[in-house]
């Protein structure tokens, strides 16, 4: 394999046909032709991506791989697990630099420490800042595009900045995620709070954390696999087609929450995975009409069933 990021001295954070199951929250998925662990600095990140682009290889960026699901076969070109973090406080006090490698548990509780409310609803939410922004992240009334005030994204032809009205946010949306295509990456963002007193904020973070903890599972899972639809929750009309328990092979509809889907098999597959999720759809839509749309993303080729996955699908 030509190896098209040679003499940029990356040692271990940079591997060829390396698994990625490992960096993702279901623990699944095949391998990437490269994969690249950014831990040092932005300047290392974009030249890498900026290689790879040269080089015409596709690049995917995730973070916590909290809302993504690799397919068995794997990712062509570049994966990039960006763990480059950084928080600096800007002089008015309440508002912060973010690395787009920074976890939002790490943002929110710094944000408690410093007394800026407004993003307590992120405590135990998967995921990291850069993921947060392009997909628009939240929970409890609470979203990422509240507090966004500009992003820096590198592109094509150099590092950009877009303002919170370039960015087009809604629910679960963002300009970003619906660009056709992928040659942008988040790099940091400048994000802004409200004053707050740190002890009340410490009390909606525990309040939040321990609801999480009582609604939903834990294990390897992608968190909330559908959007809710208008004026309705997409874990109630799961619920409501009796889907809860439903299994393909190591792949379950969670007893305890039903927009959740938990794998729990190490060796399982993301096909199982896949065809779980599409089941749930169409058992859905025969039910109620409504057709479930995806807060996952897949990432690779989905195809027959895997070699290792049980056909048996069934309640339990």
């Amino acid at each position: 394999m030509t190896n098209p990021f040679e003499g940029l001295l990356l040692g271990d954070t940079l591997q060829p046909n390396a698994p990625v199951g490992r960096y993702t929250a279901a623990r699944l998925g095949g391998a990437a032709d490269w994969l690249y662990v950014a831990r040092h600095d932005e300047d290392e990140l974009m030249k890498v991506i900026r290689a790879a682009w040269a080089a015409d290889l596709p690049v995917r960026v995730i973070g916590g791989g909290a809302n993504i699901l690799v397919a068995d076969s794997g990712v062509r070109g570049l994966l990039v697990v960006n763990r480059v973090v950084g928080l600096d406080a800007l002089p008015d006090g309440v508002t912060l630099s973010v690395a787009a490698g920074t976890s939002l548990t790490q943002l929110c509780r710094r944000c408690q420490a410093l007394g800026l409310a407004g993003f307590e609803w992120a405590v135990a939410v998967p995921g990291t800042v850069g993921g947060a922004v392009v997909n628009n992240a939240g929970a409890h009334g609470g979203d990422t595009a509240a507090s966004v005030v500009e992003v820096r994204v590198l592109e094509a032809d150099g590092v950009v900045t877009y303002a919170h009205a370039d960015l087009d946010y809604a629910y679960r949306h963002s300009a970003l995620k619906s660009r056709p295509d992928r040659r942008f990456v988040v790099l940091s963002a400048l994000m802004r709070f409200a004053p707050g007193d740190p002890a009340e904020i410490q009390e909606r973070m525990d309040e939040y954390n321990a609801h999480r903890k009582r609604t939903q599972p834990g294990g390897a899972s992608l968190g909330s696999v559908f959007k809710n639809p208008p004026g309705d929750f997409a874990g109630r009309l799961i619920e409501a087609a009796g889907l809860k328990g439903l299994r393909v092979g190591s792949a379950m509809v969670s007893d305890k929450h039903a927009n959740f889907i938990v794998n729990d098999d190490a060796s399982g597959s993301a096909n199982d995975y896949y065809r779980l999720v599409r089941q749930v759809q169409a058992a859905v839509l025969a039910h109620s009409g409504v057709s479930l749309e995806t807060e996952i993303e897949f990432i690779g080729e989905f195809g027959e069933p895997h070699p290792q996955s049980n056909p048996g699908d069934n309640l339990r």
